[in-house]
């Protein structure tokens, strides 16, 4: 309960201030309705935000910090002031330990679960103070509270102002009727940013879109034509043998670093981490347009793993590239499923890269993904068998004039 909290140096004469019992029901109102509900973020805090004010609350400031599960990100904070834009800022892993919110009232909201409120009494000003969220907007009292979703992340919210009187008894009694309202509309929020963000970081953005619409049974595949990539990292046995642990781990993330933003900036996505290897596709209007992309996002890769130096190691891959047709969709048993695809040109590309592997040489094509490519871009390689298939297959190669123009380090 927010009433139940102390302040820190309450003021001398409250302010006096009432916020009528039929406000606060249109602000919970407001906040359970369909209005809301089909707002953003910066909606919702510009929503409520002006509402308050309209309703008599002295709030200059309005902040919602909102906690995520993501890979990178640790949240994101909202915040609304009048008559201004708002600001919507993801923190990233590591802002916990900043100076600015290590020691803040904020956090300590967020890890204990108890409401607070600070008055500043004008000595000096506290690290937190001059964050962006309330650097110089002359706020005197703050009301900190926890947004506790069930799933157990702890969001908070701020409700500042400048009045020197602070926020009265019965404002406080109405935010206290409003924050479980504005909890469950956070709350909302955060579970269909941490549903996609989980998602497309463990299946990726096409799939999860998939998922999303109700593509999980089963048995549901559609059959679809794409470029193929499979990148494979060479010399894995040799580094994991060679090398703790901690360190293979460390070269391992390095390596995904350099291949799989070389994918997402081409248009193409991972659908498979197999060890050391990532499988990609490229879907794009025309069988032409997805051998580019593909092609483009493989040399990109090529091109990072070549800028990479490290005292104790080097990292090379050998990429295969086929154009085809997969199944993408459903397969597995029961409610453990996998959203990948599958087909003999799946196996195509696999064998492709083998040769890769064998050879020694960075990249090497079908001769369909070649022949798709711009005239001069690809030059036969020689033909090689292929385990599982009863033809020998004619590879190709990036032509010597591209190749030397894109990625020097292959020739």
């Amino acid at each position: 309960m927010i009433a139940e909290c102390g302040r820190a140096g309450s003021p001398p004469g409250a302010s006096g201030g009432s916020i009528s019992s039929a406000a606060t029901i249109e602000l919970i109102e407001w906040l359970v309705g369909d209005e809301c509900h089909e707002l953003d973020d910066a909606g919702l805090a510009a929503g409520f935000g002006r509402r308050l004010r309209a309703a008599g609350l002295p709030i200059d400031r309005l902040t919602l910090n909102l906690k995520t599960l993501h890979p990178e990100i640790l949240g994101r904070s909202v915040a609304w002031a009048p008559n201004e834009a708002v600001e919507v800022r993801d923190r990233e892993h590591g802002t916990e330990i900043s100076a600015g919110f290590a020691g803040s009232p904020l956090r300590r909201v967020m890890e204990t679960r108890k409401p607070v409120i600070v008055r500043l009494d004008g000595s000096i000003d506290p690290a937190w103070i001059h964050t962006d969220l309330f650097h110089g907007r002359g706020l005197i009292e703050f009301v900190i509270v926890p947004l506790c979703n069930a799933d157990g992340l702890v969001s908070a919210a701020t409700f500042s102002t400048t009045c020197p009187s602070g926020f009265a008894p019965s404002e406080l009694a109405a935010l206290d009727r409003i924050v479980p309202a504005l909890r469950n509309a956070c709350e909302l929020r955060t579970l269909r940013r941490v549903e996609l963000t989980l998602l497309d970081t463990y299946v990726g953005a096409t799939t999860a879109r998939r998922v999303m619409a109700g593509r999980i049974r089963r048995g549901e595949v559609e059959t679809l034509e794409a470029g193929l990539m499979l990148c494979d990292l060479r010399g894995f046995t040799e580094l994991s043998n060679r090398l703790p642990a901690e360190r293979v781990l460390e070269l391992l993330n390095a390596y995904f670093d350099r291949v799989v933003p070389a994918i997402a900036d081409a248009g193409g996505e991972v659908v498979k981490f197999m060890g050391d290897a990532a499988l990609a596709f490229f879907h794009r209007d025309s069988p032409a347009a997805s051998c580019s992309a593909a092609l483009q996002g493989s040399l990109s890769a090529l091109e990072g793993l070549g800028r990479f130096a490290a005292p104790d190691a080097e990292l090379h891959a050998g990429i295969a590239l086929h154009y085809g047709e997969v199944g993408y969709g459903n397969i597995g048993s029961g409610r453990r499923l996998d959203f990948t695809v599958i087909g003999p040109d799946v196996n195509l590309v696999s064998r492709i890269q083998a040769v890769c592997s064998a050879t020694s040489r960075p990249l090497l094509m079908s001769k369909r993904f070649a022949m798709l490519l711009n005239p001069g871009t690809a030059i036969a390689a020689g033909r090689y068998a292929l385990t599982g298939f009863v033809e020998p297959a004619e590879l190709y190669s990036l032509a010597g004039s591209f190749a030397q123009r894109w990625t020097p380090n292959e020739t």
